[in-house]
């Protein structure tokens, strides 16, 4: 029996898995707290806690596949800021020390999502395509040719960077403007500051009428709702048919923490897809609502067990 061990560490949270099927169930699943993980970070005594109770889960896993925050650049995770000491963290030369001859695949989240989407869901059969993901952050994953596309600096898909407004602070500056104004985390600051209290994204929605008004809001803080939430589809939307301009794909897949709102958000995609793109792609809800990145954690170690792998260390 192939038993497979997944291994997703997020921005707050960490996932850990088993698999012995070869679709996406999952056998058995711890999570963890980073802030509860006794202090974790930095990021190698973080990996130090996740790696141990991995092996309390599994001992000898037949792969791995483990899903990160950021990206993986010269052996290095890169663009990574939100877990204390995970930046700059030599994840690949770490995990195969630890797991010696075993084969190990490793990707962003994003991307591992997409596979996914690839080997069990939306994106299955599809060529060219764009796995979005709406969450706390903004990005995507780009497939060409049946395969997550990892870029020159495995960067690819990393749309939170683009601008919104010419020479707006960007990068150099520290900034992800694209991220800022749509992604739920920049949503809910946007929000919070406009509104003079703490307001989640979900919240904003619901003041602006989604899935129902909320009941005795002032009808100021409604009207700023509506306002931002306004702005931020119109921007999604705009930025995301660039997209599917530049890359003229299949099929877009939508996923992701913000998909609560997918009654607001998918028809602006569809339709400003249609005004836009030469070509209007398909538009889907990605079949992983819950665990995208473990499953996708899985499709990666599925994908390192086979006769053929394709690395993504």
């Amino acid at each position: 029996m192939t038993r497979v061990l997944g291994i997703d560490v997020g921005g707050t949270k960490v996932a850990i898995g088993l698999s012995e099927s070869d679709g996406p169930e999952i056998t058995e699943r711890v999570r963890l707290e980073i802030d509860t993980l006794n202090g974790s970070p930095p990021g190698a005594h973080l990996l130090e806690r996740v790696l141990a109770t991995a092996r309390d889960l599994i001992g000898s896993p037949t792969a791995v596949g483990f899903s990160t925050c950021g990206v993986i650049r010269e052996g290095r995770v890169r663009l990574a800021p939100n877990v204390p000491g995970w930046d700059g963290l030599e994840l690949p030369r770490l995990l195969g020390r630890a797991y010696g001859g075993t084969p190990v695949a490793i990707d962003n989240d994003v991307n591992a999502a997409a596979a996914a989407e690839l080997r069990w869901g939306a994106l299955r059969g599809v060529s060219t395509g764009v796995y979005l993901n709406l969450g706390t952050g903004l990005a995507a994953a780009l497939v060409v040719g049946g395969r997550v596309v990892a870029g020159a600096h495995g960067a690819a898909g990393e749309i939170g960077y683009q601008l919104v407004a010419p020479g707006e602070p960007a990068f150099a500056e520290g900034r992800a403007p694209l991220e800022e104004r749509v992604s739920g985390g920049g949503l809910a600051g946007r929000g919070s500051a406009e509104l003079g209290r703490p307001v989640t994204a979900a919240g904003l929605f619901g003041l602006a009428g989604h899935p129902a008004p909320v009941r005795d809001a002032e009808p100021a803080e409604r009207l700023g709702a509506a306002e931002l939430v306004e702005e931020m589809l119109a921007t999604l939307a705009m930025s995301v048919a660039n997209l599917c301009v530049a890359l003229d794909p299949e099929r877009l897949v939508v996923g992701g923490g913000m998909m609560g709102a997918a009654d607001r958000i998918m028809p602006r995609l569809v339709a400003e897809l249609r005004r836009v793109v030469p070509f209007p792609p398909e538009v889907r809800p990605a079949r992983f609502a819950d665990d995208a990145p473990l499953l996708g954690a899985f499709a990666l170690a599925r994908a390192a067990a086979e006769p053929h792998p394709v690395r993504h260390a």
